[in-house]
């Protein structure tokens, strides 16, 4: 029997099932907010966690999957995909773009299609763990699962 969650996790678990992506989304009831909060709940590497953080790229959304162990480079991410300037997207921004909120915005689940990149660098880890929605839930998978889920272009977001 399969766990029953809220509305914006039971999104993520149809968009993984629709992509044939098993179902690995679990509960952390101390939730996981942040990527170190994750990483201690699940007993992982803080870099393992892939962080779905929403940026505003020329003024439209930008989903980037960061490693949990770097910070988004805006000026050289946007230098590298050619936008003028990226900003952090404000809560409000958010929740537009993703159906989704701070501290559990997922990598998929979205009410429309998003422009997303990932960080090379979450290539390192066999397995990645990424919020499913909620602050509560998150879910396993890899890095070329996540690529093929997302569609997402591969970049470095972090500073060389």
């Amino acid at each position: 029997m399969t766990a029953q969650f809220s509305s914006r996790t039971e999104a993520v678990r149809a968009a993984l099932a629709a992509a044939g992506h098993p179902d690995t989304i679990r509960h952390v009831p101390d939730g996981a907010r942040t990527a170190a909060d994750a990483a201690a709940a699940l007993g992982c590497e803080v870099g393992a966690i892939a962080n779905s953080l929403v940026f505003l790229a020329d003024g439209a959304p930008l989903l980037v999957l960061s490693s949990g162990r770097h910070r988004v480079d805006t000026a050289g991410l946007a230098e590298r995909l050619g936008y003028g300037a990226i900003t952090r997207a404000t809560p409000d921004d958010v929740v537009a773009a993703t159906g989704q909120v701070i501290g559990g915005v997922s990598p998929v689940g979205h009410p429309a299609p998003l422009v997303i990149v990932i960080d090379e660098s979450l290539r390192a880890y066999p397995d990645l763990y990424a919020a499913a929605g909620t602050h509560d839930t998150l879910f396993r998978t890899d890095f070329e699962a996540l690529v093929a889920l997302t569609g997402a272009r591969i970049v470095m977001t972090s500073a060389a």
